[in-house]
């Protein structure tokens, strides 16, 4: 018999959008930071004036080649429950506030495209490392 870990399993299982949820918050935010760190020079899009869409639009908004898609791209992810790669959903499923969001994927922060490494840093800094004092945070931000 061969030994699988939970996310090999659910990777080759090619498991169907009805399965439960199995990883935390957390694990699904780092599965995020580990596929942006996958190609860290990758330059991703960023999404336009987040902030100022009506919520309906907001939810809607998405862009290819945004750290967005690039979570939605992953059978594991979509395995836990990412439906799509909208606001919205990613919203949802990785359970940030309109405002963290915001600062993840609006060109407000970034420009017009930022580097997946800057991206994962940003997000493993503000909800994966959020127990590292302040200084621990702004030296991986910057990193």
């Amino acid at each position: 018999m061969k030994h699988h870990e939970l996310d090999q399993l659910l990777t080759l299982a090619k498991i169907g959008q009805d399965f439960p949820q199995l990883l935390s918050r957390d694990k699904r935010l780092q599965r995020w930071v580990d596929l942006l760190e996958v190609d860290p020079h990758r330059v991703l899009t960023t999404l336009h004036e987040t902030e100022y869409q009506p919520a309906r639009a907001r939810a809607a908004l998405r862009c290819d080649n945004s750290a967005l898609s690039v979570a939605f791209a992953d059978p594991l992810l979509r395995a836990a429950g990412l439906e799509n790669d909208t606001y919205g959903e990613a919203k949802r499923f990785f359970q940030l506030s309109d405002g963290q969001l915001h600062d993840i994927v609006c060109f407000c922060h970034f420009g017009t495209t930022v580097s997946a490494a800057r991206t994962a840093r940003f997000i493993r800094a503000k909800h994966i490392d959020r127990t590292a004092g302040i200084w621990a945070r702004l030296c991986a931000f910057f990193a």
